[in-house]
């Protein structure tokens, strides 16, 4: 079983950056596409970005692309979300998520963090 951690989140002004780690205990996540989703307050949950397990492969919402990277680092058992030029509609709790196939379908993935709160203000 593997248990995500997520930390970074933090109140920031427009423009500002943040990076949030995800970090996983109890398993390794060498063998799991790592995937990052955020839900704001009254909206449903929605994908940010994934990356595939040797981090080959990529993936970003239109929404974050050319502003959010993804990373992992199998050895020390974290992904990482490096957000930059963050905007007001960016506020939201962020969850970290492992798979064992690399896709956006939040409902595929089988372990989640108890997420981070990221608020952007104007």
């Amino acid at each position: 079983q593997v248990q995500l951690v997520e930390s970074g989140g933090g109140l920031v002004q427009t423009v500002a950056s943040l990076r949030l780690s995800c970090a996983a205990s109890g398993g390794t996540i060498s063998s799991y596409a790592m995937g990052w989703f955020r839900q704001a307050p009254g909206k449903e949950r929605e994908f940010v970005a994934a990356i595939s397990w040797s981090a080959s492969s990529v993936y970003y919402a239109d929404s974050v692309r050319g502003r959010f990277t993804i990373s992992r680092d199998n050895a020390k058992n974290t992904a990482y979300l490096q957000m930059n030029n963050l905007k007001p509609e960016d506020t939201a709790v962020y969850y970290c998520a492992a798979s064992r196939v690399y896709h956006s379908d939040h409902g595929l993935y089988d372990y989640w963090g108890q997420g981070t709160q990221v608020t952007v203000s104007s």
